[in-house]
């Protein structure tokens, strides 16, 4: 491990529209306060995607950004080369489209993905808004996770991918599948947002001990409040 964990927050500019980038804040917080120092590196569509960084995360966009995206992370495969490697990658909503096979805009175009994930999307009937509780099915991960959806894309996963959580409360990757995200690799992806990773301690620190190795927990009584509010709230739409 380096003396600093570099956070890659990749594509703020144009993959940031539900606060996610706040996910990279969270990564770099925890691990100050347990004395080890991180810093965030924010990759815009002007830098290429360094492979070298520690971690990284994206975050949520609309049809538009979702292309550029798309675009630049294949011009720029320093992404794809860090995840083969085994670096930690957090995506989150429409960053799960653009990492897997393909995804089908509003429209009815389909644009093809950058292949981290087995997974394809096309648009549902209507969108899944409101409020999500899901049970997490990876080994090390026992506290439900809790977030907000807002996406029309129902995403389907193939067979190298399995599933992230399964969804108590909400749609999750499209209605009436009953699971959210998926885990494939080094790569975690998922329709939460809120932060996810403010909502979900346990999932921030499972990426972070990829990287630093074991954590002790951390007593945050906030935490514990924010969670214990967000998996008692009513699923509105």
């Amino acid at each position: 491990m380096a003396d600093v964990v570099r956070i890659g927050l990749v594509l703020p500019d144009v993959m940031g529209t539900y606060g996610d980038g706040g996910n990279a804040v969270v990564l770099r917080q925890r691990l100050h306060l347990r004395g080890i120092a991180a810093e965030i590196v924010a990759i815009t569509l002007a830098d290429p995607v360094p492979e070298s960084l520690d971690l990284y995360t994206l975050g949520g966009a609309e049809d538009y950004a979702q292309r550029l995206a798309t675009k630049h992370l294949l011009r720029h495969p320093g992404l794809q080369r860090a995840a083969a490697r085994g670096a930690p990658v957090l995506a989150i909503c429409a960053a799960i489209q653009v990492l897997g096979h393909w995804y089908e805009t509003s429209a009815g175009e389909r644009v093809d993905g950058v292949g981290l994930l087995d997974v394809t999307t096309s648009p549902q009937e209507s969108r899944s808004i409101g409020e999500v509780a899901s049970t997490p099915l990876p080994e090390g991960l026992t506290e439900p996770l809790t977030g907000f959806e807002n996406h029309r894309g129902g995403t389907v996963l193939g067979s190298a991918a399995r599933p992230l959580a399964a969804v108590t409360k909400g749609a999750g990757n499209r209605a009436g599948d009953g699971y959210d995200g998926a885990v494939q690799g080094s790569v975690v992806a998922t329709y939460l947002h809120g932060p996810c990773l403010a909502r979900n301690p346990q999932l921030a620190d499972h990426l972070l001990a990829q990287v630093v190795g074991p954590l002790a927990p951390l007593d945050l009584p906030e935490v514990t409040l924010l969670r214990r509010e967000r998996l008692a709230a009513p699923r509105r739409v």
